[in-house]
């Protein structure tokens, strides 16, 4: 077995964290393998021999690869419209264990990863790589060209805003009734039904991509959320059906031979506080119904 032979398999075995770390750094499936891939050609192109801390080495990579990547696309996307969302994770398995369930929409909760998108690329890095991923400051600092007590205070900065994004109740079977009631109302057109699952500063996103003519800011409050969904989201309510998206109770859209839509339903106090509609066909490409 060669050099690259063994890093290959070394590679392997930290791949699964070098993906979770680059999802959570630019909230798309596609571009933290992109991420991860790049990584591995780096490594491959790498002196073993300077190589000491092969996790360490990895996550300093795949963490200026991501901040690298968050900077490009932030330049492309100055002139959006509408609201960028991250490519979600859908699961439609009714069996799934909770307590992964849980973890899930702890670490990658669509809430969360909204919150994430609007901080500094650096802030992300360092609150992602210490809170989530318990990585120290003084191995955090050389990767965003700070000092540990710099880093320190770009996590402390993003966590402040984290801790402003809404906290979801916990319970997905009082989740699943409240994304039901949605549908249902929704079905309906039940205008009543569905302001008494909205809550009333309710926040409705769309994201149908960035060039797309549906394109446009959030849409605020519950009679002026249900409205919109009576009016255009009629058609598509009977192909609406629930599912857990990024580890929460949402909902997919999907005709029999196509995924028309993911929406992430975040629940506070039994009502939905927050709506993200994903239909960006390029986001959808790379769902997988599973």
């Amino acid at each position: 077995m060669n050099d690259l032979d063994i890093n290959a398999d070394q590679f392997e075995r930290h791949r699964p964290h070098l993906q979770a770390v680059a999802y959570r750094m630019l909230g798309s499936v596609a571009d933290a393998e992109e991420a991860v891939q790049d990584t591995w050609l780096r490594l491959s192109r790498a002196d073993a021999d300077t190589v000491r801390n092969l996790g360490g080495w990895l996550t300093t990579v795949v963490g200026r690869i991501c901040i690298d990547m968050l900077r490009a696309r932030r330049a492309r996307n100055e002139d959006y419209v509408g609201s960028w969302l991250p490519e979600p994770i859908v699961n439609t398995d009714e069996t799934t264990d909770p307590g992964l369930e849980a973890e899930l929409a702890d670490s990658v909760g669509l809430a969360l990863m909204v919150v994430l998108e609007a901080l500094a690329p650096a802030e992300r890095l360092a609150f992602v790589l210490h809170d989530m991923f318990g990585v120290p400051f003084e191995e955090i600092a050389p990767i965003v060209d700070r000092s540990p007590s710099a880093a320190r205070q770009l996590a402390s900065r993003a966590r402040r805003r984290v801790r402003g994004a809404p906290e979801p109740d916990g319970d997905l079977r009082a989740q699943r009734q409240v994304v039901e009631a949605f549908l249902a109302a929704s079905r309906a057109g039940d205008f009543e039904a569905l302001l008494a699952v909205l809550d009333p500063n309710v926040v409705f996103r769309i994201d149908p991509g960035k060039d797309s003519p549906l394109a446009r800011p959030p849409i605020l409050g519950a009679e002026s959320v249900a409205r919109e969904v009576l009016k255009r989201g009629a058609p598509f309510a009977p192909l609406g059906r629930t599912a857990l998206v990024n580890g929460a109770i949402g909902m997919v859209v999907a005709s029999a031979d196509r995924l028309l839509g993911v929406a992430g339903c975040t629940i506070a106090n039994g009502r939905i506080i927050e709506l993200d509609l994903i239909i960006d066909p390029q986001k959808l490409a790379s769902v997988k119904l599973r």
